[in-house]
């Protein structure tokens, strides 16, 4: 890994060009926000974070310095360092707000928010890289049993959004609306981790329109993890 500080210090000097994105190109937390910054078409300098590589490179005493926590993403602007990617995608919302990934109208934002915050909260966190280390580590459950825990929560956890959407007045082409906001960011990325994983899509049809049609905007392609600097195909 490059020494992260010095990147760190030079980026920050010249934020006057552009932000940093510490991510990885398969990290669900990195991809919702690399979606956010092609829909608002902000540029950034990219650099990657290998999660397996070396023990993990998040683990390093350099990425320590620019996140205790060793996750990621990490987005840094000049001086300002912001971590989770929630917290990261209503930052560029606010700072920059077209076009909007939050609604106008009140109930709108909420339920965009309570998509978002079902996935990035309920379901991908029971299937995080650290979770899953530790579940065939520490507490020693074979390969099968792992898949079992993985399908498990994410089956639960998309059969309760797919019923949310499915019956929404609220629904367009996208979660909320003709137009994607913060719950598509969430959306599209954990439906990527859900296939890796062998899940079959299929029993929820309203995800895979909502999907598809997130698919034919530039933005969600570019975020891909398969057209990444640091993608291993």
């Amino acid at each position: 890994m490059t020494d992260l500080i010095g990147q760190y210090e030079q980026y920050a000097e010249e934020f006057i060009v552009k932000p940093v994105f510490y991510n990885y190109f398969r990290s669900s937390a990195s991809y919702r926000v690399r979606i956010a910054l092609a829909l608002k078409n902000i540029p950034f300098d990219y650099l990657p974070v290998h999660l397996n590589r070396n023990g993990g490179e998040q683990f390093s005493r350099e990425y320590r310095s620019i996140n205790p926590q060793s996750l990621v993403p990490v987005f840094v602007e000049g001086s300002f360092t912001l971590s989770q990617s929630l917290a990261i995608i209503e930052y560029l919302d606010e700072k920059f707000p077209q076009p909007p990934l939050l609604p106008k109208a009140m109930h709108e934002r909420a339920h965009s928010r309570e998509i978002a915050l079902t996935i990035a909260c309920d379901i991908h966190p029971l299937n995080n890289l650290r979770v899953l280390k530790a579940l065939t580590g520490e507490f020693g459950l074979t390969e099968d049993a792992k898949h079992q825990w993985i399908a498990r929560w994410i089956e639960s956890g998309f059969g309760g959004v797919e019923t949310l959407l499915s019956q929404s007045n609220l629904r367009g082409r996208f979660c909320i609306g003709d137009l994607p906001t913060l719950a598509d960011c969430c959306l599209v990325p954990q439906i990527f981790n859900a296939r890796r994983f062998g899940i079959d899509m299929s029993h929820y049809p309203t995800l895979e329109a909502i999907e598809a049609e997130c698919m034919k905007l530039d933005a969600f392609r570019a975020a891909h993890p398969g057209t990444q600097p640091d993608s291993e195909g």
